[in-house]
């Protein structure tokens, strides 16, 4: 049984004293449900000190990109040394990074590789734009990017999926369950040819893609869907504990 897992992407979202405000918000509600992983991901110039409140709680932290080297003259960029100090997770190859920012698959294979490394359990994030959906590119093209991302790494111990689909992030225009459920089963497939059978099916994969508490039930009660990669709904306290909490009750209950 996959545990699933819950993350937070705030983005460029929330000053450090807003972020911590709101983790006090949300703390004490998410640290008592049992049965999923919860995991924050703050900008980073609010991971210190979320480090500091996360302490003593069953909730993770993670950041929301890093570079690929172990240090350098690279300015304004964070080492995976850096993020590992302060958080278990972290976000890697997100559409928006490819998007306003070039990032490419060999990229983030080099990121995945320095963060699995550096002790990170990286979330990989794939997923197609809506005329690559529409003329049918879905599966190849996802599997293209999941291929390239773990190209040369034997094992990607820790390593989650989380299946966003560009056209539904921020749109309001979540994908259906049914139609999210087979793109990832397909991911699992492709993780299988890579890795085998019994390592795709330990391996947890997540959705995004407006997700929140009206309809997270969707999502969280098809077999192949392990949790969920959220983004506004994770800066509304009341919303985020909705779906964390609906996760593990119908987890619970599969």
């Amino acid at each position: 049984m996959r545990t699933p897992i819950i993350a937070g992407n705030w983005k460029m979202n929330t000053t450090l004293g807003q972020a911590i405000a709101l983790v006090k918000e949300v703390r004490d509600k998410l640290d008592k449900i049992q049965g999923v992983d919860k995991v924050l991901c703050p900008p980073f110039i609010s991971l210190a000190a979320i480090k500091e409140l996360l302490q003593n709680t069953s909730i993770g932290s993670g950041a929301q990109n890093m570079y690929s080297e172990e240090k350098g003259a690279f300015t304004g960029e964070v080492a995976p040394n850096m993020v590992a100090d302060l958080c278990q997770y972290v976000i890697l190859g997100h559409s928006e990074r490819r998007q306003y920012f070039g990032e490419t698959d060999a990229l983030i294979n080099k990121k995945v590789q320095a963060a699995l490394k550096a002790g990170l359990k990286p979330i990989l994030c794939v997923g197609e734009k809506l005329e690559e959906r529409e003329s049918g590119k879905t599966l190849p093209l996802v599997s293209t990017q999941v291929r390239g991302a773990l190209s040369g790494i034997p094992s990607p111990q820790g390593l989650i999926i989380a299946y966003e689909p560009i056209w539904a992030i921020g749109t309001g225009k979540a994908a259906t369950g049914r139609d999210a459920n087979a793109t990832i089963g397909a991911i699992r497939q492709v993780v299988s040819s890579l890795y085998g059978k019994e390592y795709a099916l330990g391996m947890r994969i997540q959705y995004g893609g407006s997700v929140t508490g009206a309809n997270i039930a969707e999502f969280i009660s098809q077999p192949e869907i392990d949790g969920a990669l959220v983004g506004g709904a994770s800066l509304k306290a009341a919303d985020f504990i909705s779906i964390v909490e609906q996760t593990a009750n119908i987890k619970k209950h599969k």
